[in-house]
């Protein structure tokens, strides 16, 4: 990140440094672009292999009752079969063959004293979020195909090496059109899965976010412009969510994110920091679909492929609809009966999607 004169950072200061505040303070770690690009290897690639690697290392099977970890060559496996994004034959196709992956594993051969054995690899440990690798960068340059340049996304979220979380940053207002620059970070995340655009990048994100320091919508890979979603936080109290955003970073932190900043951005920031900062519509978003156990729950549960419709991503409505009846239902009475219950849906609110969910 270069910087010469002072530049308009409105959009920095506004939507992108909110963000990286919420989310370090949340448990990510912070990458720099430079260290990111580094672990990448070339700007073609999205995958970070290595983190991948180290934690697919962490692995063990059982084989006739004795514990293996798995090989260098299980591994090599695991990494050729992520790593092939399959979208020759389009972007949600080969968005859904990696979604597949994600959620069911990556199944390899392993060779136990001459014996071969199918395996099947976790590339997310769903039940134990701390041992998962949550990462989180910005100014992700991205090679288009063709030699058509670099499209660099604000902020990327990494978890065990793979780019799961796209976001666009934009500063809340603009003095020269009207529309909302939530949407101008829409429109970029449209543009950007195009043919000439990165869809190396998109076909491994599972939900897309375009925040502008006050306000916030999501969606996911394929999400036409007008399906894109607000969030309401319904469990998560808002006292939380204002210590989460109040709470000051450590200087370890700061350091990190502010180390290719000058320094009168750094000083500026903390100006900020040292006032009461009250909770946006961009934190709550943050906070409810971002938080490490909220991702890996979103991830798993709450997105599915229609054939008709393409990849779906609830809202929060369905979300909390779907909670609130498996709660209901794991409820017995003295004599084995559940109780039942209603849902109030109005026309549009998503009927089917809720069932399918």
């Amino acid at each position: 990140m270069m910087y010469g004169v002072r530049p308009d950072t409105r959009e920095e200061a506004a939507a992108k440094l909110p963000a990286l505040h919420v989310l370090l303070n949340m448990g990510w770690d912070y990458l720099s672009p430079a260290d990111c690009l580094t672990a990448r290897g070339s700007e073609r690639e999205v995958l970070l292999p290595d983190v991948l690697r180290e934690h697919l290392s962490s692995h063990t099977f059982e084989y006739k009752g004795t514990t293996h970890s798995l090989s260098k060559a299980g591994i090599d496996q695991v990494l050729r079969t992520i790593s092939a994004t399959g979208i020759s034959d389009g972007l949600l196709a080969g968005n859904q063959a990696i979604y597949r992956h994600l959620t069911l594993g990556v199944t390899v051969t392993e060779f136990i004293d001459g014996h071969r054995h199918s395996v099947t690899v976790p590339l997310i440990d769903w039940q134990d979020v701390s041992a998962n690798w949550f990462q989180v960068t910005e100014e992700l340059s991205v090679e288009r195909p063709a030699g058509k340049g670099r499209y660099r996304p604000d902020i990327v979220c990494y978890v065990n090496g793979i780019p799961l979380v796209v976001i666009e940053a934009k500063r809340p207002g603009s003095s020269t059109r009207t529309r909302a620059m939530v949407e101008e970070g829409i429109s970029q995340h449209l543009r950007n899965q195009l043919g000439d655009g990165i869809q190396d990048l998109y076909a491994y994100s599972q939900l897309l976010l375009s925040i502008s320091g006050v306000e916030g919508r999501f969606g996911t890979t394929n999400t036409a412009g007008k399906f894109w979603s607000l969030w309401r936080e319904e469990e998560i109290a808002a006292e939380d969510i204002q210590n989460i955003r109040s709470t000051s970073l450590s200087e370890a932190q700061i350091s990190a994110v502010f180390a290719d900043r000058p320094d009168w951005a750094r000083k500026d920031y903390e100006a900020l920091q040292a006032g009461p900062v009250l909770a946006t519509e961009q934190d709550r978003m943050l906070v409810g679909l971002l938080r490490p156990d909220r991702l890996l729950e979103f991830v798993r549960y709450f997105i599915f492929f229609d054939r008709k419709k393409g990849k779906m991503a609830a809202r929060y409505q369905q979300v909390f609809g779907i909670k609130s009846m498996l709660a209901r239902i794991a409820q017995r009475r003295p004599d084995g009966g559940r109780e039942g219950g209603v849902i109030w849906h109005t026309t549009g609110s998503g009927k089917s999607n809720l069932m399918v969910l």
